[in-house]
């Protein structure tokens, strides 16, 4: 495929294709009684919860029809939950049209009363796009935002037994709308046409939904900060109300403790509205409750600090009466720095720290955005290790809790990409001439005059960025593997990248930021950051003295038989056969990017991780079936890149 046909299919539709039906090992041998059991938030755990994935009831009604929770003989079907229904997975493989709605309802197990005064906290760990809950009947709020937490107080909604020992015969229902992309949300690569590098759209309940039992006073968050001297590390913990706080970790030094806060203000900067166990809270809170912040501080003796090479975690408890947290950190610091060249370098526990990254996207053939299992997670992360990566960036999409604590303990670096929205992209402006011309066409000002040329006309869908850019810094701010946040991608819906960057150091100075990654940087944030799919990759100085990185290359492309969701190519450039494949990969890899370490890159970034519907750029089939080239021809790359 050349340039000009490559650029052409970017943005061509193919939404009639029937696309083959892939299935992962693990969605071969998905147990549905089984599903995604392990325990949601590995940073947060508690032992009072009850998993309530699996079959849940459903059906699709028009906008007129859904204004009533629908009557047991209304339900369509079962759906195996948290599988989107256009997944093969969730038993439905139906679409969500925007004009629809989609009605959830399942009846919740018993719940035992193990405290006193027992609070039950309903959790989603995702629901695409807007989610209305109710609990017997009533009303209890709402979540806009298909790709964060949240978490609802369902205690005085529930009926209890006579002598209130335990609660039962309780229903749950969830009411869903999905606009993908016919309206300015936020929804990264889907689409309601899919084709090129835009895949399928999927809606509804697709991470893992629980209920925690806590007692009348509980933690509500955790602040996890590791300090840049490598001995430091800062703890922040609020309660729903005034309570004495513990901290135990092994081998640390308590220097200082105590509380910091009043009950009326809030260690953590940001949306005040964003509390209860790091999750906002929607519905009806305890009466009594007056949150109180809480301040640690410890010193580390002989610090082990945390790599790729090494992921050393700390673990932590937390206790605060009856309710108890378990958590962990790392010891590790992510920065920019120049090295003894005077070269600004990406630097992990201030050394210089070469960058092999790799593009993630996410997607799977049976589950869309949900990973099969556990196991399947593992899997991609451990495939990339052993194919020399030391970085994974996952791109415009936020990935369940599970998967951030698996590159935690395995050693993978992450660079966070902030999920894209917008209007329909102005694909000529923002894809086809910087990709040809990005020296030219790159460097367009992004500002009020350019809102609508970058998708971003409504002042409502602004605001809405940028509070999901802050929630999802707070969501994952103690993730100890993310390295860095991607503000922006390609110019998708992007606006205002420097007031942005100001405002994302305000959430988390502690990390570097990529502010554009690929084109239209506005030359602020900590690197100079470009793609390079179709030229020379070479090492561009940045005036500004900011680390340079390629944050995408390579795009080569083989199609398989039978491992393949359609026929057609789509990718940069094609090989026929895995011989060729890996030739021109290992070309790239030693004969054109490392060289460029030495003239001062930092990092790059290949794509991708596995082949995506007609997208077969991937190092791994789409069913993760066979990996496309061998590792075993430069066995210490990794290892030699950060001598």
């Amino acid at each position: 495929m050349d340039l000009i046909d490559a650029i052409k299919a970017i943005d061509k539709p193919h939404e009639d294709d029937v696309l083959n039906r892939l299935f992962t090992p693990w969605g071969e041998n998905l147990n549905s009684d089984k599903v995604l059991q392990e325990y949601p938030r590995p940073q947060f755990v508690r032992d009072n919860y009850v998993n309530l994935n699996g079959y849940w009831d459903y059906t699709f009604v028009s906008e007129k029809e859904s204004v009533e929770i629908p009557s047991d003989d209304k339900m369509e079907g079962k759906i195996l939950v948290p599988f989107s229904p256009e997944a093969m997975l969730s038993g439905v493989e139906k679409r969500l049209d925007p004009d629809q709605y989609l009605w959830y309802k399942k009846d919740l197990p018993a719940l035992t009363r193990k405290f006193k005064d027992s609070r039950y906290l309903l959790h989603f760990g995702a629901v695409d796009q807007f989610a209305d809950i109710y609990v017997n009947g009533t009303y209890l709020g709402s979540h806009s935002g298909g790709y964060l937490p949240f978490t609802v107080d369902i205690t005085e909604h529930l009926y209890f037994s006579p002598d209130g020992s335990y609660a039962e015969d309780n229903k749950l229902a969830v009411r869903v709308k999905d606009t993908s992309d016919s309206s300015y949300h936020s929804r990264g690569k889907q689409t309601l046409r899919r084709g090129g590098m835009y895949y399928t759209c999927q809606s509804g309940i697709w991470q893992t939904v629980w209920i925690e039992e806590v007692p009348s006073t509980y933690i509500r968050e955790i602040r996890i900060r590791p300090e840049a001297d490598l001995k430091t590390v800062s703890i922040e913990i609020s309660t729903n109300r005034p309570s004495s706080v513990t901290i135990k970790t092994p081998g640390l030094e308590l220097v200082k403790s105590g509380r910091s806060f009043d009950s009326n203000e809030s260690a953590f900067p940001g949306d005040a509205s964003f509390s209860s166990d790091t999750y906002p809270t929607i519905g009806q809170k305890s009466e009594g409750d007056a949150p109180s912040y809480y301040h640690f501080t410890l010193s580390l003796k002989d610090p082990h600090l945390w790599s790729p090479e090494d992921p050393y975690l700390y673990p932590l408890q937390i206790d605060t009466g009856e309710d108890h947290v378990r958590s962990y950190f790392a010891m590790r610091f992510f920065s920019t720095e120049k090295d003894d060249k005077g070269i600004t370098r990406f630097c992990l526990n201030h050394k210089p720290y070469f960058l092999m990254g790799v593009l993630d996207q996410g997607y799977w053939p049976d589950g869309l955005y949900t990973a099969p299992s556990d196991e399947a997670l593992i899997y991609d992360i451990t495939e990339m290790k052993r194919l020399h990566f030391n970085m994974m960036r996952k791109h415009i999409k936020i990935e369940s809790a599970r998967w951030y604590y698996h590159c935690d303990r395995l050693g993978m670096i992450v660079w966070q990409d902030m999920v894209s929205g917008g209007s329909s992209y102005a694909k000529p402006v923002v894809s086809y001439l910087p990709t040809l011309f990005p020296k030219v066409f790159g460097r367009m000002s992004d500002g009020p005059a350019y809102y609508k040329t970058f998708s971003r006309g409504s002042a409502e869908g602004r605001s809405e960025w940028l509070l999901e850019m802050q929630n999802t810094i707070r969501h994952l701010y103690n993730v100890p593997s993310i390295g860095t946040w991607v503000l922006f991608n390609e110019g998708w819906g992007q606006f205002n990248a420097a007031g942005a960057t100001v405002m994302a150091k305000e959430m988390d100075d502690s990390r570097p930021i990529d502010q554009a990654s690929g084109w239209f940087d506005e030359g602020s944030g900590s690197f100079r950051s470009v793609h390079n799919y179709f030229r020379p990759l070479n090492v561009e100085i940045d005036k500004a003295g900011r680390a340079f990185v390629i944050s995408e290359y390579g795009g080569l492309t083989c199609h398989l038989d039978g491992h393949s969701s359609v026929d057609r190519v789509y990718g940069y450039k094609k090989f026929e056969n895995l011989d060729t494949f890996g030739v021109a990969y290992y070309n790239l890899i030693n004969g054109d990017l490392k060289p460029l370490i030495a003239k001062g890159l930092s990092g790059a970034v290949y794509t991708q991780v596995s082949d995506v519907e007609e997208e077969v750029n991937g190092l791994m089939t789409y069913d993760r079936k066979i990996t496309k080239i061998n590792p075993n021809l430069d066995p210490n790359m990794s290892k030699r890149l950060n001598q």
